[in-house]
This record gives structure tokens, sequence and C-alpha cells, in this order.
């Protein structure tokens, strides 16, 4: 009976021991030849839709969400002390293609010249911003390859690569005044990377969460 037991302990043992080394090596290999986060996010360049005049806004018919081209007219102004020969100034024009995802601007509204009345993004050219930790930034190169899981699309994985690895933390751009007490408390700051989709999905929506998982080997 004691050997039985003996032999049974031995074999817990070294399937525990098994465990622990396996847990240790996916860690030690995840570590060594991936950076990944979760703090990551589906974006695009946001466009500003701007009239040239400052005046009353006579039209403007389009909706969030409405698909639109380059030069198409989006809306109109009045006209106020413009000779008619600078009528195209009255003309709100869609600056890129794209989809509207904000409206601002409502019809009978006074608009100044270049105030934003609505924005555009091109579904076409999304990709990820992703917060690399400083301590793991020099692993990140340009053209590296990436995994991209989307919260809003369970199930898929997609693929891209690095763009660009941002030059100044987060905490540069913000616009809290820096703390100027006695006290202060060392936080890991975080650097924006873009990286660009192998294949963009037209079903995307910019500000989804995103998970990335960079190969740095």
């Amino acid at each position: 009976m004691n050997g039985k037991r003996k032999k049974l302990m031995i074999t817990i043992l070294i399937v525990m021991v098994g465990a622990l080394g396996g847990i240790g090596f996916y860690y030690w290999y995840d570590n060594n030849y991936f950076v990944s986060t979760d703090d990551a996010r589906v974006t695009g360049d946001l466009i500003k839709v701007s009239p040239q005049i400052s005046g009353k806004l006579l039209e403007f018919n389009l909706e969030e969400g409405d698909k639109v081209s380059q030069d198409q007219i989006m809306g109109r102004q009045e006209m106020t002390n413009l000779p008619d020969t600078n009528v195209d100034q009255s003309i709100i024009r869609a600056p890129i293609s794209g989809i509207v995802i904000k409206k601002i601007g409502n019809v009978g509204e006074i608009e100044a010249a270049g105030q934003s009345i609505a924005m555009i993004v091109d579904p076409q050219k999304l990709y990820i911003t992703a917060n690399i930790e400083e301590t793991k930034l020099g692993k990140v190169k340009q053209g590296q390859n990436v995994e991209i899981t989307i919260d809003q699309i369970e199930g898929k994985t997609f693929t891209g690569k690095v763009k660009y690895v941002g030059k100044a933390s987060n905490s540069t751009f913000s616009l809290l005044p820096t703390s100027t007490s006695g006290t202060f408390t060392k936080v890991v700051q975080r650097v924006p990377v873009k990286i660009e989709f192998d294949k963009v999905n037209s079903e995307l929506l910019p500000g989804t969460n995103a998970i990335v998982k960079i190969h740095v080997k």
C-alpha cells in the first residue's frame, strides 16, 4: 500500500512540475516573442466639414451614417453681402469620400467660417491605435506583423502591420497641468503605436475596443 501511495505521490508531483513548467514556458515564450495589449482601439482620420464663409445655414440635408463622395455638395449658406460671382463660397462640399459619423450643424444656425458642422471618416482607411507600455516599446519596430481581435466582431482575427511608433507618450499631450507638489508617484507611460490592417472590414466602427498581439521575433 505504501509503495502504491508513494508512486501516486511521485506521479502527482511530476504532473504538477510539468504543468508549472508548461505555464512558465508559455509566459516566457509570450513575453519574448510578442508584445500584447488590450489598450487599443479602432480609429481613423476624422475630417471636419466646414463652411468657407460665415452665415446662416440654409441647406444641410445629410444625416449621420450617410455616405458622401469627395466634393459632393453637402449644404448651402446664405450669401449675405457676397456677389453672385462668389456663389461657390456659399456651397459646402465634402472634403473626402467617406461616411458622416457626426452631424453638428443644423439648418437655420449661423455658422462661422472654419467651424465644424460635421465629421467624416473614410471606412477604407481605418487603423488601430495601440498604447504600448514604455518598458516594452524597445521591442516594437515598424513592419512587424500583428494579430488583432475586435470586441465588436467576435470569433474573428484580423492581421496587420506596425506602421508607426509614436515619438512621445500620451501624457505629453495631456491637457492636465503637471503637479508641482512635493509628492511624486511614478506611473508607467504608454506610447501610441499605429497599426494598419492588411485588409479592412467595412463593418468596423471607429472607437471600438481591440486587442493586439505584435510579433516582435
